[in-house]
């Protein structure tokens, strides 16, 4: 069998840039060549394949914000680098890289293969602003590319908002290689945390809600005096921190609280596999890795019922799902799960047993591999 050659296009940032280092990390390189066309200030970080060989990359000024006339100069980059490359696949990552991936695949007749990470229209907090990347969305459906969707939520979105066909659409979960922790990043106590606590892995920002978990908080609180929280993930693309500390210390929950930057993901891990149990106030995920992690480390969760959330935890088996901004409740939940140890320890299981059925990568990995042979030009 020929060699199928994958063109990348994407602003790497967050889980999208997840996704593909592990997706290049782990796909067959005897079946599948890969190159990256991504952001100029994205990473610096190199993107190595299954024998940490770095892989042929090139940088433009991608950015995620609309700017037309850098755009069309992006697209017409992108042609003259596949039109050296010759790939008989590309492969878009949300918004920007859709537009640039659906546009040059267009152009060239080359196939594509869309995947959102969550569309970009949930992330809009105006009605004009939503129905604007919904429209554009909708515009560029009928290019010749294929939803390659991260859960079934996208999946359904793709088909019942967006108008892509269902034989347009395939799904292919996000998922990790399960997780063996490090014995060199175990060493945790740099933080202070407390013997017990709870945790959550996301950036202040209106996906994550980090707000709605303060005012949980406040009421898990008046329940467990010693409650304490760790949110990790701070980082420069936080826009909501400032926001999230004021409440912190207007409620007076500078004890019960921790907030970490941005550290390695093994030491995330260790936090993760030592705490109480995971929690998610999301509006919306596309499959959020953190908490595919946590089935992985056998946590029990706690979490708003959105997208991507409602594709990992079963409700009343591994975890909790509840109406989004429903604080009393959430907080009840956490309550009961931090008190009942043998519910917990159920819910931890089952968290497992579901990683290792639908999430484990090193098991998935052949199902992409056949949509890349599947969907690439012959």
């Amino acid at each position: 069998m020929n060699k199928i050659k994958v063109a990348h296009i994407l602003n790497s940032v967050g889980g999208v840039d997840v996704y593909l280092r592990l997706i290049v990390k782990n796909i067959d390189n005897s079946k599948v060549e890969t190159i990256v066309i991504h952001g100029e200030d994205d990473t610096d970080k190199a993107y190595l394949d299954g024998f940490n060989k770095t892989i042929k990359n090139y940088k433009l000024p991608i950015q995620r914000e609309i700017r037309i006339f850098k755009d069309i100069s992006v697209i017409l980059k992108t042609i003259k680098i596949l039109k050296k490359e010759k790939p008989q696949l590309i492969h878009s990552h949300s918004a920007k890289g859709g537009v640039i991936g659906k546009t040059v695949g267009w152009v060239l007749n080359i196939p594509v293969l869309y995947t959102p990470h969550a569309y970009s229209y949930l992330s809009a907090e105006s009605s004009f602003k939503r129905k604007l990347y919904l429209f554009i969305e909708r515009c560029f459906r009928r290019t010749n590319n294929i939803i390659l969707a991260t859960s079934l939520s996208e999946q359904n979105r793709a088909i019942n908002e967006v108008g892509y066909k269902k034989e347009n659409t395939v799904l292919f979960n996000n998922s990790i290689s399960p997780i063996e922790l490090d014995p060199e990043c175990s060493n945790i106590s740099i933080h202070n945390l407390p013997k017990d606590y709870i945790c959550t892995v996301g950036r202040p920002s209106y996906q994550k809600n980090i707000e709605m978990m303060i005012e949980v908080l406040v009421e898990v609180k008046k329940t467990i005096p010693n409650i304490h929280l760790v949110i990790m993930g701070i980082g420069v693309v936080s826009p909501n921190t400032d926001n999230v500390k004021r409440l912190i210390k207007e409620y007076g929950l500078e004890s019960n609280t921790t907030l970490i930057e941005w550290i390695q993901r093994e030491r995330v891990f260790h936090i993760v596999s030592q705490s109480k149990l995971y929690i998610s106030t999301a509006r919306y995920e596309g499959l959020p890795y953190a908490i595919i992690e946590s089935l992985s480390l056998s946590k029990s969760i706690v979490a708003t019922n959105c997208d991507g959330n409602r594709d990992l935890i079963k409700d009343g088996e591994n975890g909790f799902l509840l109406k989004p901004n429903d604080v009393n409740l959430m907080s009840d939940k956490i309550i009961e799960l931090i008190q009942d140890d043998t519910k917990r320890h159920e819910f931890e299981k089952k968290s497992l047993q579901i990683f290792n059925q639908e999430f484990n990568l090193n098991k998935n990995i052949k199902n992409l591999e056949e949509i890349y042979l599947k969907y690439s030009a012959k």
